[in-house]
């Protein structure tokens, strides 16, 4: 099996290969936040740096920095060749498509920016919908018609 996750594989429906992905995916957040919020941190001295050099235009950057770092760190790394942000290749996980397509960097931007929409509005129905839908899909994978897959089974 390569670890590049580009060409074109639809997923497969047996229940078994989807067995602790719900799990994974809590410790693959946690990972993923822990290396954004230390992205953060060199991120914000570049901004404090374009502050001073715009004369303080660059310091309006502050309030949305994280949410810039975030969606670039999963846009890259979940829209890139192994389909899975760092957290999620720790835990052996990868994002795909049930039509089989590969997840390009607006869909993995998309699919986080959905994932926070749902934790901010549905909090815990967003993690239920996981417990009884087909292969452990939350609802933002639902929507975007995305599957989180186990890299060995996949």
């Amino acid at each position: 099996m390569s670890a590049d996750f580009n060409e074109t594989r639809v997923p497969t429906t047996d229940w078994q290969a989807y067995r602790g992905v719900l799990s994974r995916r809590v410790f693959a957040f946690l990972i993923d936040y822990a290396i954004i919020a230390l992205l953060w941190i060199p991120a914000a001295v570049v901004v404090f740096f374009l502050g001073i050099l715009t004369f303080g235009l660059g310091f309006f950057l502050y309030p949305s920095l994280f949410v810039i770092v975030a969606m670039l760190y999963f846009g890259l790394t979940m829209g890139g060749p192994s389909q899975a942000s760092a957290g999620m290749n720790v835990m052996g996980l990868a994002l795909a498509r049930v039509d089989g397509r590969p997840v390009d960097f607006l869909t993995a931007i998309v699919h986080l920016v959905l994932f926070w929409i749902g934790n901010a509005l549905l909090t815990p129905f967003i993690v239920l919908v996981g417990l009884f839908t087909d292969r452990g899909r939350l609802l933002h994978d639902l929507l975007l018609g995305t599957v989180m897959v186990r890299r060995d089974r996949y």
